[in-house]
């Protein structure tokens, strides 16, 4: 009887991995992917089209790839017809007699076409020339070489005026114009400001040494050229953050502005406006709150108003104004309070009619929903409603008072994070359906509104590439997406799920990844890669064969997940979405976890003992936290960028996501007068307060150039973890940024695979796979 118990638990922790078992990670299957991914192999066919109009005109034309090479088509929508733009072997063949070299049809790739509004000509650049092409008698011509104009300054950074009477430009952080001599203005330099500093400049750089060099300005010009306009930002008093470049000859000082929670001293943002014919500079008398955030939402079309909203440093209150840009008063429009906070990533503000409608985006009801006002601000209607999330504003038709935008949730048994296209009247509640499959919509209108091209596609279902009528009807396919070749190597489709939340109500939605080599009946260690937002889910909503990591991380030997969270994403309400305020370290982790537990208890091949996670960012910061919240459940994790330590992070971030405390104080003014004084704290959990919980296998990375999750977070982390004496891995990569490229990516990517092969697969020799050689 003893003996048969020990055989039985012997085969059962043979078969599900929990004992000694060993498994070689495939990292020939892993780099095959790799290849096809970033070599180009698997994304040489087109997986989606640009459409380009002709004119003005409804015509259109785009290019697309195939195994057969790439073609460009012209569309007709009106006549419901497709055809080839040319015959890109005759065009060759004219390529050919004019440059005296080999062209090769099936690659041309033209990047600046132009057709005639008549659809008879095609005008494009080869090798620097320009060439013109009858699409009718297939004749080509070389077209002229064009003179340089004189008296005009051609340089990419400097700013033309809409009527090309001036260009605007910055130097020694002040600006200036100069006129076009062409056009018979005075070319002579004119000095708009004087007031411009090092930290309080009109230059785009703005931490820039002062020099006599012309640069980009920090300001546009007006549609009708009569004004200049910037949001200039005063970080004088701000505090420097440090970077060492330790790759320079002799290792150099980096210094530059940061903002950290809490801090006393910030940017102060401030608009101006310029007057061009008077040279009149004026500041907008927009001071309501301390430490406010300030951004342009439109100029009026007649007139010199311009339109900015204001909002509190707290993120929960916020103002739409108008401001007279000559004498710089503002009037209050519409005064918006949201609590803890007002979401920055989908909020909306739209100024049409010059003015005298506005568009505005609420949460007020619990749903983020779109209201009109008129041009004094006062309520005319609602636009949309009920519990749903009505999205972005794709078109606007101001002449029949329509619009369209995307919306989430709205519709029965299709996933909230998908974009389905409604069309609303500006002037009535109420919405139509207009592209109602069951996928991610990305559309484009024409000119005319009368058709739109609708791309769609699920992460298990290609794209489909279509034209549709204004009333959401199929007029024609437009491109077949070919996936022969992938699927011949093995590639596989990536699996959608749904789970519940860990308060076992709310539903959440993630993708699997397994390997092309799959065996059902083996048992798999499952790695989640995540990310916790707030303002995005890191979860594949449309069709891609390169996903980052995922796929080719399933390769060695995974099932790899993503999945959503509560307090992830904007796009499925205030209460989903703000589930994590005040919490920042923590929210997601539960829910993670409560995942990953159903999708084991639902698939035999998925061995629950095994768990790994991996993240890049706030993804690192939330790997790391989930090895130490729950060191039983999570056996290793690979935490990249992470920004460990919250207090010394992006100050917007922070505040706006886990919020600032405003306290008030009396005090008195030179004149003696009281003035209220505000002071903002920020108190936020660090990955250092859990590193005594640490039991797993942990790998922490950072490059030592990233300038926005400074280095400094993964040392404090790690200078934690050693005074309580935990064991953990740790690559500080040379030269890296926030995002890496190049040898540091590669080298990153198999650290990533190694870690996880030797401590879920148990794989000893999984240290070995790291080659100089495939770094180059």
């Amino acid at each position: 009887m003893k003996m048969r118990f020990i055989w039985v638990l012997c085969l059962i922790l043979g078969c599900c991995g929990i004992g000694n078992a060993q498994y070689k990670a495939n990292y020939q299957l892993a780099e095959k992917f790799r290849e096809f991914a970033l070599g180009g192999k698997m994304t040489k066919n087109s997986l989606s089209i640009h459409p380009k109009f002709i004119h003005r005109t409804d015509a259109f034309w785009f290019d697309f790839q195939t195994e057969n090479g790439r073609e460009y088509y012209l569309v007709n929508p009106s006549k419901k017809s497709k055809e080839l733009l040319f015959d890109r072997e005759k065009l060759a063949m004219g390529l050919s007699e004019y440059t005296k070299e080999v062209v090769d049809g099936k690659t041309l790739n033209f990047y600046d076409l132009d057709v005639s509004k008549d659809l008879r000509y095609v005008v494009f650049s080869f090798k620097g020339r320009e060439y013109k092409y009858d699409r009718y008698s297939c004749k080509m011509c070389q077209l002229p070489l064009e003179e340089e104009e004189e008296g005009r300054i051609m340089y990419s950074h400097l700013k033309w005026s809409p009527d090309d009477r001036y260009v605007l430009y910055a130097r020694n952080h002040n600006l200036y114009i100069r006129g076009n001599g062409d056009m018979g203005v005075d070319t002579a330099e004119i000095c708009l400001t004087t007031d411009g500093v090092r930290y309080y400049s009109y230059a785009v750089d703005d931490e820039a040494e002062p020099s006599n060099q012309a640069v980009s300005a920090n300001a546009r010009w007006s549609a009708d050229s009569k004004y200049i306009y910037l949001v200039r930002g005063d970080t004088r008093q701000v505090e420097d953050m440090y970077l060492v470049n330790t790759l320079s000859k002799r290792p150099s000082l980096i210094t530059y502005r940061y903002e950290m929670p809490g801090d006393k001293h910030l940017c102060q943002y401030e608009l101006w406006c310029i007057n061009v014919e008077t040279r009149k500079v004026v500041k907008m008398k927009a001071d309501k709150w301390q430490d406010q955030y300030i951004a342009v939402l439109k100029l009026s079309e007649k007139g010199n108003r311009i339109y900015f909203e204001r909002s509190k440093r707290t993120w929960d209150e916020v103002d739409v104004c108008v401001a007279d840009m000559e004498t710089g008063e503002v009037r209050e429009l519409i005064h918006e309070e949201d609590r803890p906070y007002r979401d920055v990533h989908m909020k909306s503000t739209i100024i049409l009619n010059d003015g005298k409608d506005i568009l505005f985006r609420s949460e007020r009801t619990g749903w983020g929903h779109y209201y009109h006002y008129d041009g004094d601000g006062n309520l005319k209607n609602v636009i949309t409603s009920g519990p749903w999330v009505a999205g972005h504003v794709v078109e606007i038709d101001t002449i029949n008072r329509k619009l369209w935008l995307y919306g989430h949730g709205k519709e029965k048994n299709v996933d909230p994070y998908y974009y389905l296209l409604y069309e609303a009247d500006m002037d009535k509640e109420g919405t139509t359906l207009l592209s109602a499959e069951n996928a991610q919509h990305s559309v484009i209108f024409s000119p005319s509104r009368r058709f739109y091209i609708d791309q769609y596609s699920r992460v298990d279902m290609e794209p489909r590439i279509v034209l549709k009528n204004a009333k959401g009807k199929e007029v024609m396919e437009l491109a077949q997406v070919d996936l022969r070749r992938v699927q011949e190597e093995g590639w596989r489709k990536p699996e959608r799920f749904c789970v519940k939340a860990a308060d076992g109500i709310t539903d959440l939605y993630g993708v699997m990844w397994k390997p092309a080599d799959f065996d059902s009946t083996r048992c798999y260690p499952i790695i989640s890669s995540v990310y916790p937002g707030p303002y995005f889910e890191y979860v594949n909503t449309s069709f891609a064969l390169n996903d980052a990591y995922n796929t080719r991380l399933a390769q060695l030997g995974f099932i790899v997940i993503t999945v959503g969270h509560r307090g992830g994403s904007p796009m499925r309400g205030k209460a989903y979405h703000r589930y994590g305020y005040g919490n920042m370290r923590d929210y997601a982790l539960e829910d993670d976890k409560c995942a990953i537990e159903q999708l084991a208890a639902r698939h035999s091949f998925i061995d629950i003992t095994k768990v790994g996670i991996f993240g890049h960012s706030g993804g690192g910061f939330m790997a790391a936290a989930a090895l130490c919240k729950y060191p039983d459940f999570y056996t290793a994790a690979v935490a990249s960028a992470g920004n460990h330590d919250n207090r010394i992070y992006n100050r917007g971030w922070v505040e706006i996501y886990h919020g600032v405390k405003e306290k008030s104080r009396k005090v008195k003014t030179a004149g003696g007068q009281d003035s209220i004084v505000y002071e903002y704290s920020c108190k936020v959990p660090t990955n250092m307060e859990l590193a005594a919980n640490l039991k797993g296998h942990l790998l922490l990375v950072a490059g030592d150039q990233d300038a926005n999750v400074h280095p400094a977070h993964l040392m404090r982390f790690a200078d934690a973890l050693i005074k309580a004496g935990k064991n953990f891995d740790m690559v500080l990569l040379p030269g890296a940024k926030h995002g890496y490229t190049g040898a540091n990516e590669r080298f990153y990517e198999k650290k990533l695979w190694n870690h996880f092969a030797r401590y879920l697969l148990n794989d000893a020799e999984a240290g070995n796979c790291v080659d100089l050689k495939d770094l180059k």
